[in-house]
C-alpha cells in the first residue's frame, strides 16, 4: 500500500495521530505538498462524505476523521502556501443572524475543506451585513447559510437583499440549508441553491466554485 493510500485509511479510520506521522513521513520522502493533500487527505475525507450521504456513517464519524485531516493538513499548510497551490474556490459560512445552531453549519464546514475549499466560517448569529462584506473581501464564490429555526430563516431574505443593495447578487451564488429550509423556500426568497444535507452542499459548491 502507497503511503498516501495508508494517509487516505487512516483518516477514515480517525486516526489523527497515525495520519500526522505519516503526513510528515510522506513530506521527508519528498511527495509534494499538493499530491499529499489530494491523493492522502482529500481523498480519505472524499469517502467519508459520500458515506455520510449514503447512511453509512454519521455526524461522529465525520468529526473525528475531520480531525485527523485537520492534523494532517496543519503541516501542508505552510508548504502549499510557499509552492502556490490555491484552494479550489472560496466561500463565506455562517449561520444566519439570531440563530446559535452551530452543528450543522460546522459540518458543511468540514465536507467543504475536505473537498479542498477554502471556507471563512463567520461562526453563527451572523448578520447579513457581515456575510456580504466578507463576501466583498474576500472575493468568494459563494455565501452559505444555515438556518435552524423558523423564526430566523427570514434573514435568509435580508442577506439576499443585501447582497443586491451592495451590487454582488450576479457575482455570488447564495447557497441555504438547515432543518426548516426547503427548495421551495430557496425559490420564494431568491436563493440560489438549496441542499439538504452537508456531503451535497460540499459537492454543490465545487460545482460553484469550478465554473
Amino acid at each position: 500500500m502507497s503511503i498516501l493510500n495508508e494517509i487516505s485509511q487512516n483518516l477514515q479510520c480517525g486516526k489523527a495521530k497515525v495520519v500526522k506521522e505519516l503526513v510528515q513521513k510522506a513530506i521527508d520522502e519528498g511527495i509534494s505538498a499538493e499530491s499529499i493533500l489530494k491523493e492522502g487527505l482529500l481523498d480519505g475525507m472524499g469517502v467519508i462524505g459520500e458515506k455520510f450521504k449514503n447512511d453509512e456513517v454519521y455526524v461522529p464519524d465525520v468529526l473525528i476523521a475531520a480531525r485527523a485531516m485537520s492534523a494532517g493538513s496543519e503541516l501542508l499548510k505552510p508548504l502549499l502556501a510557499s509552492s502556490g497551490v490555491k484552494a479550489t474556490g472560496k466561500v463565506v459560512l455562517g449561520t444566519v443572524a439570531g440563530d446559535l445552531h452551530d452543528i450543522g453549519k460546522n459540518l458543511v464546514r468540514m465536507m467543504m475543506e475536505g473537498k479542498g475549499l477554502e471556507v471563512i466560517d463567520l461562526g453563527i448569529d451572523v448578520s447579513a451585513e457581515r456575510f456580504v462584506e466578507t463576501a466583498v473581501r474576500e472575493d468568494a464564490h459563494a455565501i452559505c447559510c444555515s438556518a435552524l429555526l423558523t423564526t430566523t430563516m427570514g434573514e435568509i431574505k435580508n442577506v439576499i437583499d443585501a447582497a443586491i443593495q451592495a451590487g454582488i447578487r450576479d457575482k455570488v451564488t447564495i447557497m441555504i440549508g438547515g432543518a426548516p429550509v426547503t427548495d421551495s423556500f430557496c425559490k420564494m426568497v431568491g436563493a440560489d441553491i438549496y441542499t439538504a444535507d452537508a456531503a451535497s452542499a460540499a459537492d454543490a459548491a465545487v460545482q460553484v466554485c469550478s465554473r
